[in-house]
């Protein structure tokens, strides 16, 4: 795996290091959103993962790339709450040392899964980049090796096996909608996907309030945006100034990205209860959203990422019930 680039060759040799430690998730067709626009929809049921996301692939293949030295010094992330669960769940398989920074808007059920796991949780700040400085606080103070949620070269190419999984699942897929944080899902599924059918088109989804990886593609270059309190709050978040990896990837891989508004995200939540019978997280319910919102236009079969589940229950019965949502629900 090199510094500008993750290879289909590197998401697949992925693949096989982390055979047997996540499961292979089906995509199943939707009826209402197939119907809805006239063409196959598919749904990609990658929340029924063992952690309740798709984190646990990237996490997998980073704690299976580590040198015997690397794993008895143990690990250290920031999180918004997915890839800090998968990472003390990979962790306490290889009975290693786990800490997870967070900052103050993670919400507190993802806190207890994570504690739940046995990992350390320090809780810093306001944002992502208030934690990611613990990180490397900690790197530098203890010896602990940091692997980041989404810009490190062996969490992209394990998100990417998710990708080779959809192209096997649905061959003449000719749009993938993924959602768009970090990048690290999107990137290495887009290089996947790219990878297997060259011709089909994979669009990143976020939401409106702080998408920084948008921002950061508008400019041109990687910038600061304020994390604002969201429906999709694993998609919170900055990509890093000296990010190396997901936005140049995102950049030449994604052919779009769409933001999406707080009740849209809603509606995607409401959608997958009520139609699907799923129950998502906001980031795992944009894709839905986006097509619900009739912001995209696809010429052949979609297949949409359910990327996660892990939402507070009480937030997801007031948004299925269709109760106003306040920021201190968030």
């Amino acid at each position: 795996m090199t510094a500008s680039r993750i290879t289909l060759a590197d998401i697949r040799a992925a693949r096989e290091r982390i055979a047997g430690k996540v499961l292979a998730t089906p995509t199943v067709l939707s009826p209402t959103l197939s119907e809805r626009l006239g063409i196959p929809v598919h749904i990609k049921l990658e929340h029924r993962q063992t952690t309740g996301s798709f984190k646990l692939r990237g996490a997998s293949n980073a704690i299976a790339s580590l040198s015997a030295e690397e794993r008895a010094r143990g690990v250290v992330a920031a999180s918004t709450g997915n890839h800090g669960r998968a990472l003390a769940h990979a962790a306490k398989l290889e009975s290693m040392r786990a800490v997870i920074c967070m900052s103050r808007l993670v919400p507190q059920n993802k806190l207890d899964e994570i504690r739940h796991l046995g990992a350390e949780i320090h809780i810093v700040g306001n944002s992502q980049d208030d934690a990611q400085e613990e990180v490397e606080r900690l790197v530098a103070a203890e010896g602990l090796v940091m692997l980041p949620p989404f810009d490190h070269p062996a969490i992209i190419a394990g998100q990417g096996t998710l990708g080779l999984e959809i192209i096997e699942q649905v061959a003449d897929a000719a749009l993938v909608l993924v959602p768009l944080s970090g990048g690290g899902l999107a990137s290495g599924v887009a290089a996947a996907v790219k990878g297997v059918s060259p011709g089909a088109e994979v669009v990143g989804i976020s939401m409106e309030r702080g998408a920084a990886m948008k921002a950061s593609l508008d400019a041109g270059r990687p910038v600061q945006v304020e994390e604002l309190p969201t429906l999709a709050d694993s998609l919170g978040g900055g990509i890093g100034l000296d990010n190396r990896l997901t936005f140049s990837m995102c950049r030449d891989l994604l052919d779009d990205v769409i933001l999406l508004g707080e009740d849209e995200i809603a509606a995607g939540i409401r959608h997958a209860y009520e139609q699907e019978r799923e129950i998502v997280e906001g980031a795992g319910a944009v894709g839905i959203a986006a097509l619900l919102a009739g912001k995209l236009r696809a010429n052949g079969p979609v297949v949409l990422i359910l990327s996660g589940r892990n939402i507070d229950m009480t937030l997801h019965r007031k948004v299925v019930c269709g109760e106003a949502i306040t920021e201190r629900d968030l």
